[in-house]
């Protein structure tokens, strides 16, 4: 893939070098020249001197042929804007764009952006750290209004349907490892002792599948 990456912070720097890692072509944009020293030189992409959310700038970067732009300098606006004119200018396929503010994150994925608020995920993360560690929480999904799940079957669920375990909208069973060896899961499965049981779950619900654990 072809992906242009605006901004080359620490987080911009790192996605670039992880990026060009994978045997992507990578191109790195950013208005101050001395910020490249933080790809190293074995980094084997492209550097941009130039503002992000510059058209000029985003041609010389390649945007015309690209797959997939993320924006992710240390200013919100700058970098809305230079995902939306990727998206809706250039028709890049794949945008995401790094907004620290939640409220702003929130309103820019209204409008069709894909963002990621790290402020929203820290909270959210730290959160499940201090009351839900017990569960084995593993990331959060989107902006963390659904988390994924791994938990020990306990005794009184052995032998119980993965249905039990369901709530439709709010705890989804995705998976079962079971003796080193993980498969999808279906609505008849039997757990057995010593499965580890990986779930969807809503934030909210949390306290709902502790009960039903018996925690």
């Amino acid at each position: 893939m072809k992906i242009i990456i605006i901004g080359c912070g620490r987080v911009g720097a790192g996605l670039a070098k992880l990026l060009s890692d994978q045997k992507h072509d990578v191109t790195i944009v950013d208005s101050d020249p001395a910020s490249f020293e933080r790809l190293g030189k074995a980094f084997k992409g492209r550097k941009v001197i130039g503002i992000g959310f510059d058209r000029q700038a985003l041609i010389d970067a390649g945007i015309e042929r690209a797959d997939a732009l993320a924006a992710v300098t240390a200013s919100d606006e700058a970098n809305a804007v230079a995902a939306r004119m990727a998206r809706n200018e250039f028709k890049v396929p794949k945008v995401a764009a790094r907004i620290y503010d939640p409220r702003k994150a929130e309103i820019y994925r209204r409008l069709g952006l894909q963002t990621i608020s790290p402020v929203a995920l820290g909270i959210t993360r730290m959160a499940e750290l201090l009351s839900f560690s017990h569960l084995g929480v593993k990331e959060g999904i989107g902006t963390g209004e659904v988390n994924c799940v791994d938990v020990d079957i306990p005794e009184l669920l052995d032998n119980h349907k993965v249905s039990d375990l369901t709530v439709p909208g709010e705890i989804n069973v995705m998976a079962i490892t079971r003796r080193g060896k993980t498969f999808l899961a279906q609505p008849q499965t039997l757990f057995e002792e010593g499965d580890v049981v990986h779930l969807a779950v809503l934030a909210q619900s949390q306290d709902r599948l502790r009960a039903m654990l018996g925690n």
